[in-house]
């Protein structure tokens, strides 16, 4: 299980983003979590939503590079250390993470962490044989 991140491939040039928010805001698609990655030429923007198949559609049809990954997001204590023990886990597992982002989304005192991991499958065992919260969506 897990959710479904969508990634946008942009420009990097001024407007692109404000574009994809916009999109987004027309088709009436909530923003759970946001990250951006660029280079000189090209960003890739990854997003959870809370309409994934909807959002992913309005931005195909603006004419929007998209695509859909499978990732992780897990619950945590937002207090410091909890992240580094997750880390643990993930190093002790020999678990190897693409890349991750977080969000304060859920309740007080949580911070949900979205993660992209080499082998999605042993990653989430891991976590549910070790007690974590898996988010199905936030």
């Amino acid at each position: 299980m897990g959710i479904k991140q969508i990634s946008v491939f942009l420009e990097n040039t001024t407007g692109r983003l404000s574009e994809v928010t916009k999109t987004l805001a027309k088709a009436g698609i909530n923003l759970r979590a946001i990250s951006i990655a660029d280079t000189a030429d090209f960003g890739i923007l990854r997003l959870i939503v809370d309409k994934t198949d909807e959002a992913a559609a309005s931005l195909n049809t603006a004419g929007f590079t998209t695509r859909q990954t499978d990732v992780v997001a897990v619950e945590i204590e937002d207090v410091p250390g909890s992240l580094a023990k997750l880390m643990e886990l993930f190093q002790q597992s020999q678990v190897n993470i693409e890349y991750l982002y977080a969000s304060l989304e859920g309740q007080v005192g949580k911070a949900v962490v979205i993660f992209k991991l080499e082998n999605h499958e042993k990653g989430m065992k891991i976590l549910a044989d070790n007690g974590h919260k898996m988010a199905e969506k936030f």
